[in-house]
């Protein structure tokens, strides 16, 4: 798979649009461990992807795309490696990597980070004294502390302000797959990924 590196064979790889033009599963479970990434006015914050949801085309009840084609979902339908952010239930911005290819509705919702840089700035925007690992918990909580809104919305993730890069960072022992959390349809599907055990994860945990 090709990949663009900031510096080379020998730093941290930025994902390609590649990597998101294929199955949105498969997307979903090879983005945990690496780490989101968002400039904003001057200051780098970033963290490893403990979290993410699957979201797949107009059958899939709890998509944004199930009743087709909107003004609000148009990014779904537009080409891979692109961010689409919305305002969800008029309190959080969510941001989801959209995935598949062009003219295919699907996006992998990014719900919970391990943070790793520009902490001060996370709890600056968090206005919270809140551990480290609680942070980014939460599809909301990692928008506000990363300083994601919806000026991202459409934002190439194979730029240079908002994007995922591969640092090698060893893979997590365990990912596990349950139901989606957060939603009222589309409830049984298994399309939850997550690194289990970990503090940062949001929602329910399988025993």
């Amino acid at each position: 798979m090709k990949q663009d590196g900031r510096d080379g064979q020998h730093g941290p790889i930025k994902l390609s649009r590649d990597f998101y033009d294929r199955p949105t599963l498969d997307v979903a479970r090879d983005l945990i461990g690496k780490v989101l990434v968002h400039m904003r006015r001057g200051v780098r914050t970033s963290g490893v992807i403990v979290e993410v949801e699957a979201y797949i085309g107009e059958s899939d009840p709890a998509c944004h795309a199930a009743p087709g084609p909107t003004k609000r979902n148009a990014p779904l339908y537009g080409p891979p490696g692109h961010a689409y952010v919305y305002f969800n239930y008029g309190v959080h911005w969510l941001v989801n990597a959209v995935t598949e290819a062009d003219g295919v509705p699907a996006a992998v919702l990014l719900r919970a980070l391990e943070p790793l840089e520009g902490i001060p700035a996370m709890l600056r925007r968090r206005a919270r004294r809140v551990p480290v690992h609680d942070l980014c918990r939460g599809p909301g909580n990692l928008t506000k502390a990363m300083g994601i809104t919806g000026a991202q919305n459409r934002e190439d993730l194979c730029g240079s302000r908002l994007y995922v890069e591969d640092r090698g960072l060893p893979q997590p022992e365990e990912i596990a797959w349950g139901t989606r959390i957060g939603i009222t349809v589309g409830t049984e599907r298994e399309w939850r990924a997550f690194v289990r055990s970990h503090p940062s994860v949001s929602g329910r945990r399988p025993r």
